[in-house]
């Protein structure tokens, strides 16, 4: 077996394209591009300090006019729903709307890959994943870009107590499910960073 780091990019790529043909083949279905379930069940996952336009464009390492496109078609299908930011009413926010929760729960992204890894022991699974992580960790830092990690992981989220939590970054209280999604002020703790 190749243990070279091209082959583990090989890999990915061969997995990347995969996912892309099932996520055409979702898409076809529901009148929607690949991008648009991308920026779907990316709302999904956002968190309040993650779900506007630029973070998405950041997450898709996409330019502006292509999610501000994107954007306007989900909308119109009434998939998102933009309001604004209660401190700062200049910042457009976004969230899913019940018909795109259903888009999304039809869908079923991820059905494929779950039942094509359903065979394989959680301990390669959690290698794999260390492995995969460390790969991008190192890829963002080297193009300059945000991790979006899940805020559990974040090495500024603090604890106040079982249930609630703070953001080191924000300074804003976070409940337990809110630790849970993905936010682009994420820093990983020096223990999940390569070294």
């Amino acid at each position: 077996m190749d243990k070279s780091p091209l082959a583990l990019l090989d890999l990915v790529e061969r997995l990347g394209n995969l996912i892309r043909a099932e996520l055409r083949r979702i898409g076809a279905e529901h009148g929607l591009q690949v991008v648009h379930l991308q920026a779907l069940a990316y709302l999904q996952r956002a968190n309040r300090y993650s779900n506007t336009p630029q973070a998405l464009a950041e997450f898709l390492h996409l330019t502006k006019g292509t999610i501000s496109q994107s954007l306007l078609l989900l909308d119109r299908r009434g998939l998102i729903e933009r309001y604004e930011d209660e401190v700062d009413r200049r910042v457009v926010r976004l969230r899913l709307s019940a018909l795109g929760e259903q888009v999304l729960a039809e869908a079923q992204i991820g059905a494929q890959w779950q039942e094509a890894t359903r065979e394989i022991s959680a301990n390669r699974v959690r290698n794999g994943v260390s492995a995969l992580r460390e790969t991008l960790f190192m890829m963002q830092v080297d193009n300059g870009g945000r991790t979006f990690g899940v805020c559990h992981s974040c090495a500024y989220l603090q604890r106040e107590s079982q249930r609630v939590f703070r953001c080191g970054v924000m300074g804003d209280r976070l409940s337990g499910p809110e630790t849970r999604r993905i936010c682009r002020e994420h820093s990983p703790k020096s223990s999940e960073q390569p070294g």
